[in-house]
């Protein structure tokens, strides 16, 4: 039986090791986790609950990174957008100061998607992937957040951390490196999915089912919607006269579709991009998220039947 990890503990208890050094700041917003309950009892001179102002907890963020600890900040996902501002004179101060703030995103896409449109968080990666000098990471499992933990200590950058809420079994692939920002799970023969988060599950699904019918698609992870290694992606993507691109965004403003179109673009490939997403509003249906998906053309069958309709079209 698949092992079910939930990828906030996973990061918690990595941060709770790396604590040690002394040199680690944990801002809380008024947000709990099991894991968390351990970091607050080990290191309460180093911890810090803000309360429920997301606005304040950039604020307080800026400062103790400016002092020079590696600081991370947690939150729900969709309230980090209250913060906008702040996240932005963050980004800016960051041009300028080597700053390393961590934010951590809990409830990416639809993860809660029980609790309604005001929980659903389709949009912070888009907002924040308009800024300069903030690094996005959208893992699809707890094994790449278990990477990225040392990467987040090290690198002395502002990083928005987009996590899915709910537990996940890890995905089988060979090894990789965070630093590439991204992972061929499957190399297929002229037609790829490129998704990230949750949807790189759907993605797989999606290849077994249409190489039952025989077409072989390949299937890319990418984690890092910014700081992505963008040579190695277009190596990886140059076999391809096909690209579908999978994301738990507004198929007219997503960051994953916005970042492969200015790969294509900028290394002059010659391939043919799709993109797949929620339609441009918001979702008050009440149900799962396999339901939710499906109504909007994105479960594994919805994305089965946009590859075949677009090799008929192609």
């Amino acid at each position: 039986m698949e092992k079910m990890k939930i990828m906030r503990e996973t990061l918690l208890r990595g941060i709770h090791k790396n604590m040690q050094t002394g040199n680690v700041y944990f801002l809380s917003s008024d947000f709990g986790a099991i894991a968390l309950d351990d970091i607050r009892k080990d290191f309460p001179d180093n911890f810090l609950n803000v309360g429920i102002a997301e606005q304040n907890l950039i604020n307080i963020a800026i400062g103790m990174a400016l002092e020079g600890f590696v600081v991370y900040a947690y939150a729900i996902a969709p309230f980090f957008m209250r913060a906008y501002e702040q996240i932005r004179n963050l980004a800016i101060t960051a041009q300028i100061r080597a700053l390393n703030i961590n934010l951590i995103g809990v409830g990416a896409g639809l993860s809660y998607e029980v609790s309604g449109p005001t929980h659903h968080c389709l949009e912070d990666s888009n907002i924040f992937y308009t800024l300069p000098n903030l690094e996005i990471f959208s893992p699809a499992d707890s094994a790449t957040v278990e990477k990225f933990v040392n990467y987040a200590q090290e690198v002395k950058q502002p990083k928005y951390l987009h996590l899915d809420g709910k537990p996940s079994a890890d995905i089988e692939r060979s090894d990789f490196r965070i630093e590439d920002g991204f992972s061929e799970i499957h190399q297929g023969k002229g037609i790829c999915l490129v998704a990230t988060g949750f949807m790189s599950r759907t993605a797989l699904q999606s290849a077994a089912l249409l190489r039952e019918e025989g077409i072989d698609c390949g299937v890319i992870d990418v984690f890092l919607l910014k700081g992505l290694n963008k040579g190695k992606m277009a190596e990886a993507l140059s076999p391809y006269q096909l690209a579908f691109t999978l994301e738990e965004a507004f198929i007219g403003n997503s960051p994953l579709a916005a970042l492969i179109g200015d790969i294509i673009e900028e290394q002059a490939l010659t391939l043919t991009m799709f993109k797949a997403g929620f339609k441009n509003g918001y979702i008050f249906d009440i149900g799962d998220r396999e339901y939710l998906h499906k109504l909007n053309g994105i479960d594994k069958l919805g994305i089965t039947r946009l590859v075949k309709k677009a090799i008929n079209q192609w």
